[in-house]
């Protein structure tokens, strides 16, 4: 694969084994500290803390960081995976899309050159729809209002490739949409998190088990903004990777229809 698709894969597996991993390490941790060091009997009497779900603390997963803060909870970890794949698709289809030979293919500079150079503009016109392209469709712009002067030509050139700049720049501009919306997903969950944090503080008795109930709602909460921060930073430079260069191809592409086009005040039409 080429090395935009392949840092899309990668990180979309680092941001996955980095939560399998912390989440493990987490459950791992909270394991050690309710044994005792003389026989590994568990603190507060014998009993280990539980969840309000009743699940065991020192059991925990990242299945159970999903799960556990209920259906709105799972309903924010869905937008969050499917912002994920999103960014995934929209990096692919960004790499595939956004490239100099489809949008300005050299068969086309080539056919269109040498029509001109025989001055038949119809012929240079089948080729553009022979070859369609953002450069083709601009091209045509041109080629079409011959009779209305260089002028007019210039300005529908213009108008063309802005167009074409648009259809480009729709899907890239999805990027920064991704972008925008995780961490706002990963806020709520952080902030139901903390809701359910205080709640507990608010219901349970002061001691051990209340603390580490207290710890381990913050802690989920938190989760769900650290994914949510995973996804939006590369989401974001992804954006403005592809944006600039969608930028800069427009720019190249101008500059190559006024090249081609620049004899069309000499230029009369050819029937063929």
């Amino acid at each position: 694969m080429k090395k935009f698709i392949t840092l899309a894969i990668i990180s979309s597996l680092l941001i996955f084994v980095g939560l399998r991993y912390a989440s493990a390490q987490e459950a791992g941790g909270g394991a050690r500290t309710t044994m005792s060091a003389e026989g590994g009997a568990p603190s507060e009497g014998g009993v280990a803390p539980t969840s309000s779900h009743g699940k065991n603390i020192n059991n925990m997963n990242f299945l159970t960081v999903v799960t556990r803060a209920g259906w709105f909870g799972v309903l924010i970890w869905i937008g969050l995976f499917a912002g994920l794949m999103v960014f995934v698709w929209l990096v692919v289809d960004s790499y595939m899309t956004v490239r100099e030979k489809l949008i300005i293919p050299e068969a086309l500079v080539d056919d269109v050159r040498q029509a001109m150079q025989e001055g038949d503009i119809m012929k240079a016109i089948a080729f553009c729809d022979k070859n369609p392209a953002p450069l083709a469709n601009v091209l045509k712009a041109g080629f079409t209002n011959v009779e209305e002067g260089f002028e007019v030509i210039q300005d529908m050139i213009s108008v063309a490739a802005d167009l074409e700049n648009e259809k480009i720049l729709q899907r890239v501009t999805y990027l920064s949409v991704v972008s925008n919306c995780t961490p706002m997903l990963g806020l709520i969950g952080t902030v139901q998190g903390m809701i359910y944090a205080f709640f507990t503080l608010g219901t349970q008795e002061a001691g051990a088990a209340q603390q580490a109930m207290l710890a381990l709602n913050i802690s989920h909460g938190l989760w769900a903004t650290a994914v949510g921060l995973g996804i939006s930073v590369p989401a974001a430079i992804y954006f403005y990777v592809f944006k600039n260069k969608a930028s800069r191809l427009i720019l190249l592409m101008e500059a190559m229809t006024i090249s081609l086009i620049k004899g069309l005040r000499n230029v009369e039409v050819v029937q063929s």
